[in-house]
């Protein structure tokens, strides 16, 4: 089930546009029209955006009187950083390893070339 919201959330972020409004709404809340307002596209392309992160989770819209503002939904990221995090640390430790590798040849290069040197 996380593996299916995090392939949403992931899928819904892929979009240049879409990182941009999460940016926006990271600063605070706004109403489809204030999002849409640096765009060079319609309210209703936007509203489609919109759409997509609040399927994925990302966003959700309240009713404040008139306005239906947009809200970032931060758990969200938690999943996200969660995911990420396992497989840095993953990595992390395997270049732990490489370099614990590349030392050990490493010391064993010099220790050749010393007694290369003291044979001569």
């Amino acid at each position: 089930m996380a593996d299916d919201r995090l392939s949403r959330v992931f899928a819904a972020l892929a979009d240049p546009t879409r990182r941009d409004i999460v940016a926006r709404l990271s600063l605070g809340d706004a109403t489809v029209g204030e999002l849409a307002e640096p765009y060079d596209v319609s309210v209703q392309a936007v509203s489609k955006h919109l759409r997509v992160l609040e399927g994925a989770g990302l966003v959700s819209r309240s009713r404040d009187a008139q306005r239906r503002p947009c809200h970032l939904e931060a758990e969200v990221f938690d999943l996200m950083t969660k995911w990420i995090e396992r497989y840095r640390r993953q990595a992390e430790e395997r270049f732990h390893r490489l370099d614990a590798v590349l030392a050990d040849m490493d010391e064993n290069q010099d220790s050749d070339h010393q007694q290369r040197g003291a044979a001569s």
